[in-house]
């Protein structure tokens, strides 16, 4: 088991820096944060208590709404003498969730007097709509990995994890983190941990379950030389890496001839909006996807929406004039 760093060794031993070490511990500990959602705030925390210490300030009382306004505009803008590039939108508006974070903990654990970065709103987004792929092209993905009985143990794991990733819409950390022992005794379900190590079952479907098997049966045992208790695994023996899995995708891909960008996080897209395309409603797929709000899961009726358009356009007696 990976211990977690203690966040008070990367702090400095000022006011500010415990108060960060502070909110982490309780992150890690009272919330459950997984280790790349730490790992991202500690960045993001260290880069603010740094503009801070540039200012002078070692102590968040010190902090007004102002300067949590001119961090944020820094961030948009970047600092050729500090060798900071300008931060897009959406990562300069991570960067003020910490911060806001940060001030919020240390305000209601009364270390502080007021809390300057509540009415500090982030800048506006532009609306990204999800990469997709159609029903053609996964599936020619899934073909590009299918070697038969005579396939490899790589290959039988790699069609697997595809398949998983398709078919469940799971997370890359979730592939990951699968053990032998989420393979449940419920017929075709499956037990994902995702952010915050919270639990949900999710249904399997046949071509992926019989992936799974398969790889269970024929490829697992080949690749386990060691202990691990993961469920897939390297030719080493260890656990499979993110990035492993990313070039699983990305060799699936070229394999089916795709020219556009492809990442898991790509099928999981593609999961949720063949769904939606299919009738499900919104609630439903929430439920699958392990979106703790139903507004992040929304953003896929965009896509839908589209379609449903063109379907209408295309069908509707009244839709020309």
């Amino acid at each position: 088991m990976t211990r977690r760093r203690s966040t008070a060794q990367v702090f400095p031993d000022t006011p500010a820096g415990r108060a960060a070490a502070g909110w982490l511990h309780h992150l890690a500990v009272e919330k459950g944060a997984s280790d790349n959602t730490l790992a991202s705030y500690r960045r993001d925390c260290l880069r603010y208590l740094s503009w801070l210490a540039d200012a002078g300030i070692d102590d968040l009382d010190e902090v007004s709404t102002a300067m949590v306004e001119q961090y944020l505009t820094d961030l948009r803008r970047g600092d050729p003498d500090r060798k900071t590039q300008a931060l897009s939108a959406s990562s300069a508006a991570r960067a003020l969730v910490v911060a806001r974070g940060l001030h919020k903990f240390a305000h209601l654990e009364g270390w502080v007097s007021s809390d300057p970065a509540v009415d500090v709103a982030p800048p506006t987004q532009r609306r990204h709509l999800p990469e997709t792929l159609s029903i053609e092209e996964i599936t020619a993905m899934l073909d590009a990995l299918d070697g038969g009985a005579t396939a490899d143990p790589q290959r039988v794991r790699d069609k697997a994890v595809l398949e998983l990733l398709y078919g469940t819409g799971a997370r890359v950390s979730e592939i990951v983190a699968l053990t032998v022992d989420d393979v449940t005794d419920v017929d075709g379900m499956l037990k994902l941990t995702g952010k915050g190590n919270k639990q949900r079952l999710v249904p399997v479907g046949q071509p992926a379950m019989r992936a799974l098997q398969a790889y269970l049966t024929q490829a697992r045992p080949v690749l386990a030389t060691g202990r691990s208790h993961r469920l897939f695994l390297n030719s080493l023996g260890r656990p499979l890496s993110r990035q492993s899995i990313w070039q699983i995708v990305k060799k699936a891909a070229a394999g089916a001839g795709i020219d556009k960008e492809v990442s898991p996080h790509t099928l999981r897209h593609s999961f949720a909006t063949h769904l939606l395309l299919g009738g499900a409603d919104v609630r439903s797929v929430q439920e699958l996807l392990g979106h703790a709000a139903v507004t992040t899961t929304q953003i896929y009726t965009h896509v839908t929406v589209d379609s449903l358009r063109q379907v209408w356009a295309e069908t509707h007696p009244r839709a020309t004039f």
